[in-house]
């Protein structure tokens, strides 16, 4: 999803207010629930969006979803940008929200794609390569499996990719044998 310079400028204000009032892992929570919500319930996404459905409406529908589930500033947050008519990028904040909190954070996404479930030794040996690189930060780890790599696995961090599997030696050799 493209996210707008409005949602990003949103989710640093909110960011710089949790920060001080020391809730940001909570409102982070509530905006990686949020975001999952909105990926996972297309009608959520649509309702936020709409502009039929009255601003007092979706109050009422945060009140019922949030209330006493989500930190306070959070679900004040939901209301302001609802009265402020910018719920339409309400998902797009929280999206934006999360990765600004993890770039605070130090947090590192590792996305570790695998032809069959790793053994947790070889795990943490490819995980220990990562470590050293991103020293001093924590790493967050997306474990996948994918049989159509035949074997071997795939490391994605920070939009780079590391391809030791099976299939692309394949396809690579292919490529060689070809030209």
């Amino acid at each position: 999803m493209a996210i707008s310079k409005a949602a990003v400028r949103y989710a640093q204000a909110l960011l710089d207010l949790a920060l001080e009032q020391k809730v940001a892992d909570k409102v982070n929570n509530d905006m990686a629930s949020l975001n999952a919500m909105c990926n996972e319930n297309k009608e959520l996404a649509n309702f936020l969006s709409s502009p039929i459905i009255p601003k007092n409406k979706k109050v009422e529908v945060f009140d019922a979803l949030f209330t006493g589930k989500v930190e306070a500033m959070s679900l004040n947050f939901f209301k302001l940008i609802t009265k402020n008519k910018r719920e339409d990028i309400l998902h797009q904040i929280a999206e934006s929200y999360v990765e600004l909190f993890k770039a605070h954070s130090g947090i590192v996404d590792v996305q570790l794609t695998s032809a069959i479930k790793l053994e947790d030794k070889v795990k943490d040996q490819i995980l220990a390569k990562v470590q050293a690189k991103y020293e001093g930060k924590k790493l967050e780890v997306h474990q996948t499996v994918d049989e159509s790599l035949i074997g071997g696995f795939i490391v994605g961090v920070d939009g780079k990719q590391m391809d030791a599997s099976i299939a692309s030696q394949l396809s690579n050799l292919k490529n060689i044998l070809l030209n």
